[in-house]
């Protein structure tokens, strides 16, 4: 059960996506949010909007973040018949600019499979070789993996599943086939919290300052450098749109040295 709620709408908000098995990570923030406005089940269109004036000094990232957040609850609000109305109609989210991925360097990565062992070389590989988020390396289970066509059924946001292809490199890091969680070898399942801080510490410890979500960007970026198809690349990593797949193209892409070396002849 979850924790009591000063809000008894927040409260059935909260139980609904432990219901729904939203990730743990997701909860959080949009609980967070849900605190800051206090008593967002009851409030009205004008104490939303005063509240959303109460941020302005929070970065356009955080704002948008929050924004999202909140709309998330009032849709849900709506859909169930707990209200009839969404107070952030008249709310714009601020422009977020783009940022370039920051993929690990080769270096490092060979770095940390050279000092990580078990659940923890696992995990940087399935980030770095399988461009998989931390959530979903953490719950990947052995049925889930098709070692005869190199193919894994991987659960992502929103409980959407996608296929994806395994390197025969990745997949020699894997075997053998312990039966149960990938990464566990069989063992109990990490959370997505507890194995993101048990990389992350893990990657630092080995001298590399990085976090797994950067094993990550080094897939996108290698991915649409070898295939300059972004369709492709987003739906290997689970993207819902081309649109974040883009950074990689403008990471990856060498047009610009080209130019650059061309007019310094």
């Amino acid at each position: 059960m979850p924790p009591e709620h000063d809000d008894q709408l927040v409260a059935t908000y909260h139980q609904h996506m432990l219901d729904e098995h939203t990730p743990a990570n997701t909860v959080k923030a949009r609980l967070r949010t849900l605190r800051s406005v206090g008593a967002p089940g009851i409030a009205t269109r004008e104490e939303i909007e005063a509240w959303w004036r109460s941020r302005n000094d929070r970065s356009p990232s955080t704002r948008k973040t929050d924004l999202a957040n909140l709309r998330a609850f009032y849709r849900w609000a709506q859909r169930w018949e707990h209200r009839t109305d969404d107070p952030t109609v008249r709310l714009d989210a601020p422009n977020v600019p783009k940022g370039l991925p920051r993929p690990i360097a080769r270096a490092e990565l060979l770095t940390l499979l050279e000092k990580l062992e078990g659940d923890l070389r696992r995990a940087v590989c399935l980030g770095a070789y399988a461009g998989v988020r931390v959530a979903e390396a953490a719950s990947l289970d052995w049925s889930d993996v098709d070692v005869e066509t190199r193919r894994a059924r991987v659960t992502g946001k929103g409980q959407k599943t996608r296929k994806v292809a395994l390197s025969t490199l990745l997949l020699d890091n894997l075997l053998p086939n312990t039966g149960g969680n990938v990464v566990a070898a069989g063992g109990k399942a990490y959370s997505t919290s507890q194995l993101e801080r048990k990389v992350n510490r893990a990657i630092k410890a080995a001298g590399v300052d990085a976090t797994f979500h950067q094993l990550r960007h080094r897939y996108g970026t290698l991915a649409y450098q070898a295939t300059h198809d972004l369709v492709a690349v987003g739906e290997q990593m689970g993207h819902a749109s081309v649109v974040t797949t883009s950074i990689y193209a403008a990471a990856a892409d060498d047009a610009a040295d080209k130019i650059a070396d061309a007019v310094s002849r």
